[in-house]
C-alpha cells in the first residue's frame, strides 16, 4: 500500500504536489475555523469555500486549482472528491461569470533587456551564478523546474554552442528526456558566464545552480524553482521595471518574443 501511494504521489512533478498541498492546506484552515469536516469534505462545503476564496479576490484560475488540489487529497485519501459534484462546477461556473478570466500575464525579458541586466550583475559569486542563470534560461528558454534540475552532466560543449540535455519537464513527465542546443551568443556569451561561475563555486559535478550562504559557502543543492523567480523579480526591478510585473516565465516568454521579432518561425 505503502509502495502504491509513493507511485501514485510520483505521477506529478514536485511542483505540482507543492502546489497541490499548499492549496489543501488553505482548506483545511479554512474549515478547522468553522468546525467543518476538509477529508472527506461535502460539495456544499467546498462550494462555501470557493465562493469566500472569490470574494476575498482570488482570482478563477486560482480557484481551479485549489479545486485540483483539494480533488487530488480526496483521490489519494480513496475518497469521492468534492469538485466533481453540479454544486461545486456550478459554484466555479458562476464565480467565472461575475470575475472574469482574463489571467493575469507577466511581462516578457526580451533580449534586449536581458543583454542589460547581464551588465548590472555583480562580480561576487551570487553575481557570477546570476548572469549565467538569468542567460542560460533565457536561451535556452528553459522552464524553471527544468533550469534547477541541470546537472554538470546535463550539458556538453561544441563547436557551434552547448548540448543541453532535459531529463524531464512539464510535456515529459514519463522522464524520456530530450536534448537541446543552444547558440553562444555574441554580446552577452553564456557558455563564458558558465565557465565562470562553475570555476568561482569550484563545480565539478552535481546541480549546476545552486544557493550561495553567507560567506560565499556554496551549497551542495539545487536551488529551488521559487528562487529562480525571486531573482528574476530582483533584476528586473534593478533596471526600473516593476517587480511584480515579472516572473521566471518572463525569460522563456522573452526568447520567444525576441526570436519572433526576428523572424522565426513559431515552430
Amino acid at each position: 500500500m505503502a509502495l502504491a501511494l509513493q507511485f501514485a504521489r510520483a505521477e506529478k512533478s514536485p511542483a505540482t504536489r507543492r502546489a497541490y498541498r499548499s492549496d489543501f492546506e488553505l482548506f483545511r484552515k479554512w474549515c478547522a475555523v468553522r468546525k467543518l469536516n476538509a477529508l472527506p469534505a461535502t460539495p456544499l462545503t467546498l462550494a462555501t469555500f470557493l465562493a469566500s476564496e472569490a470574494k476575498r479576490g482570488i482570482r478563477p484560475s486560482s480557484l481551479e486549482r485549489r479545486v485540483f488540489g483539494i480533488t487530488y487529497a480526496h483521490l489519494l485519501a480513496s475518497h469521492k472528491p468534492p469538485g466533481q459534484s453540479e454544486a461545486v462546477k456550478a459554484t466555479m461556473r458562476g464565480i467565472r461569470r461575475a470575475i472574469g478570466t482574463a489571467p493575469n500575464r507577466k511581462q516578457a525579458l526580451t533580449a534586449e533587456r536581458v543583454r542589460v541586466i547581464a551588465k548590472l550583475t555583480p562580480t561576487n559569486l551570487i553575481g557570477l551564478r546570476d548572469r549565467a542563470l538569468l542567460l542560460i534560461s533565457f536561451a535556452g528558454a528553459f522552464r524553471r523546474s527544468e533550469l534547477v534540475r541541470l546537472d554538470l552532466v546535463d550539458i556538453r560543449e561544441t563547436e557551434s554552442g552547448l548540448l543541453v540535455k532535459i531529463r524531464a519537464s512539464k510535456t515529459d513527465q514519463e522522464h524520456r528526456g530530450h536534448v537541446i542546443g543552444i547558440a553562444p551568443g555574441k554580446a552577452a556569451c553564456l557558455i563564458k558566464a558558465l565557465k565562470i561561475w562553475l570555476a568561482a563555486a569550484k563545480i565539478t559535478n552535481g546541480p549546476i545552480f545552486r544557493p550561495i550562504f553567507k560567506g560565499g559557502r556554496v551549497s551542495a543543492n539545487r536551488l529551488s524553482d521559487r528562487s529562480v523567480a525571486e531573482i528574476v523579480k530582483a533584476y528586473a526591478g534593478r533596471i526600473g521595471l516593476d517587480p511584480m510585473l515579472f516572473s521566471a516565465h518572463s525569460l522563456r516568454a522573452g526568447f520567444l518574443t525576441s526570436a519572433a521579432q526576428g523572424g522565426a518561425s513559431v515552430r
